[in-house]
């Protein structure tokens, strides 16, 4: 750890337990950030707050279940102890693929906009305030080329992602004023556990390291830009 160009930040990722959020963990407190680990598998979260305390960064796990609105005020007001909160990557997510939206369940529909969208809500509208007072801060929401592309036998993962898009835009507007950028990424196919990796080469996929090295990017970039919307995707095809 030799980049510390977010020292004395204070950071939150979502859904950091594993995959692209541990990867983002991992990336900001190589940079020097506070990173406050959250997801729900407290064991993994310790593991990793260790581990990453033990390479000289600083980490905080606090166990949070994004469908729980007290749980996210709670991981908020946790991240505004350590004295202001700089950055907020709100990465969870979960996604149902193989059934036509005409034979998905209202359960599987309010599981995914509980956790893709409606926990990013809290989330934004939990920090923001801080955010204000500090006239500074900045939101990154992971959403998905989902956003942009059909999603056949995905149909309700991909409404989260397009409302998550509008949101963003909407809120980037609202907050500007404050000094307060809010930014979307929107990865292609990703090798985790989430993405429908059938028939795909996962050596050609996207790493959860390549979506951490782009919020790296923007939360490194100058105070008077920013990023609204990055496209990522694989180099060769899967």
């Amino acid at each position: 750890m030799t980049e510390r160009t977010l020292q004395e930040q204070v950071a939150i990722v979502t859904g950091a337990s594993h995959g692209i959020g541990e990867a983002v963990a991992r990336k900001l407190c190589a940079l020097g950030a506070k990173v406050v680990l959250a997801a729900r598998n407290q064991a993994r979260l310790d593991s990793l707050a260790r581990e990453l305390e033990s390479l000289g960064g600083s980490a905080i796990s606090q166990p949070t279940d994004l469908r729980q609105p007290e749980q996210i005020r709670k991981l908020i007001e946790v991240a505004a102890a350590l004295g202001r909160i700089d950055l907020l990557v709100n990465n969870a997510g979960i996604g149902a693929f193989g059934s036509p939206l005409h034979e998905t369940g209202l359960e599987t529909w309010d599981g995914i906009m509980e956790t893709n969208l409606r926990a990013v809500y809290l989330a934004m509208r939990f920090a923001a305030p801080v955010m204000i007072r500090q006239r500074s801060g900045q939101m990154i929401n992971i959403s998905s080329l989902a956003a942009h592309n059909p999603v056949p036998m995905g149909a309700v993962y991909a409404a989260s992602k397009w409302g998550l898009n509008g949101m963003s835009y909407a809120a980037a507007e609202e907050l500007r004023s404050y000094g307060i950028r809010v930014s979307v990424i929107c990865p292609g196919s990703v090798d985790t556990d989430l993405a429908p990796n059938r028939g795909k080469h996962r050596n050609r996929m996207l790493q959860p390291e390549d979506v951490a090295h782009v919020v790296a990017m923007l939360a490194t970039q100058s105070e008077r830009s920013f990023a609204s919307e990055v496209l990522l995707r694989p180099t060769l095809k899967p």
